[in-house]
Order: structure tokens, then sequence, then C-alpha cells
């Protein structure tokens, strides 16, 4: 298990779009799909006002981010 949990759709733009920057990054995370998962879409729920807005993204430490840009990310990451 990654220090960096992204959740997505494979029908969202913008989940495809972080996808591929943290990939082009070297950044290791895990990536659940919360269409496949029904815990996962209640967390991303529970972290978003009750709307399954993706990509979440949820750090280590258990801080989230919704819809971040990959700078932003990595801001994070870096401390």
């Amino acid at each position: 298990m990654s220090d960096l949990t992204v959740y997505t759709t494979s029908w969202c733009p913008f989940s495809r779009r972080l996808v591929t920057d943290l990939d082009r990054a070297g950044i290791e995370f895990d990536d659940i799909d919360v269409d496949e998962d029904g815990e996962a879409a209640a967390l991303v729920q529970s972290l978003n006002n009750g709307n399954r807005t993706v990509p979440t993204v949820v750090f280590a430490d258990g801080t989230s981010l919704t819809n971040p840009p990959i700078a932003l990310v990595k801001a994070r990451l870096a401390g």
C-alpha cells in the first residue's frame, strides 16, 4: 500500500489527467475506482460533503484534497 491513494472513476477526465501526471512524475500511488468499490465511494462522499467528487487524493496522514493539480500534490508530499 502506498502513502498516497487516489480515488477515481474510469470515465472522469480529471481523474485520468491526475493519474497520468502522477505516473509521469514517478509518484507511487494506489488508484481506487469508486464505481467498483462501494466503501471507497462512501469514503469519498464523507470527505466531500456528501458528494462523490473525483479525483479525491488521500495522503498517509489522513488529509485529503479534491481535484487537485499535480503541483499541489507534489507540494504536499514534499512537506
